[in-house]
């Protein structure tokens, strides 16, 4: 004996009018159901409160943590920069936009981390000089003043401040 089914489904659902329901049908559907209620359970209210009636963005974060658009804020009101004991004292750290410096310790300073003569971004900071390796322009860790290359424009200051562990923005 044989496992063989004589007719294809095809003929099958000729026999059968009106029904459409396939094994395949009945679980695809179960699927996609499936699939819109856990997006359902995913998603916001576009009214912008939260259930206990107060709105998020009128919730403030604790210094130093992150916030849900991934900025940090510091206790004083500032954007967190850069841990203080990552600043060596003489030296600095490149961040994304900005060079923090330590001149000297427990003073930071923050200036643009774009060279002020063909806006190459600096590369290091090396022996009390802010370095932009593109026409070796150096400029001071104490006011972004051009020391040597071509570069005669000083790096624009970002005022800053300690806060608690952390560099942040002035307020």
């Amino acid at each position: 004996m044989t496992d063989v089914q004589p007719r294809t489904d095809a003929e099958i659902q000729q026999d059968r009018p009106g029904t459409t329901s396939t094994r395949r049908v009945v679980l695809m559907g179960a699927g996609a159901l499936g699939a819109t209620a856990v997006l359902a359970a995913c998603g916001t209210d576009s009214s912008g409160s939260n259930p206990n009636g107060s709105d998020f963005a009128d919730n403030p974060i604790p210094a130093g943590s992150t916030a849900a658009d991934g900025s940090t804020s510091g206790g004083a009101g500032g954007t967190v920069l850069v841990a203080a004991a990552k600043v060596a004292v003489g030296g600095g750290v490149i961040l994304d936009d900005l060079v923090v410096t330590q001149p000297t310790a427990g003073t930071y300073k923050a200036f643009s981390n774009i060279c002020t003569h063909q806006q190459c971004k600096v590369s290091e900071v090396k022996n009390g000089s802010i370095v932009c390796r593109c026409h070796n322009s150096l400029f001071s860790i104490n006011d972004g003043a051009p020391s040597s290359g071509p570069a005669s424009t000083p790096l624009s200051e970002t005022k800053v401040e300690l806060d608690g562990d952390n560099v942040v923005t002035a307020a």
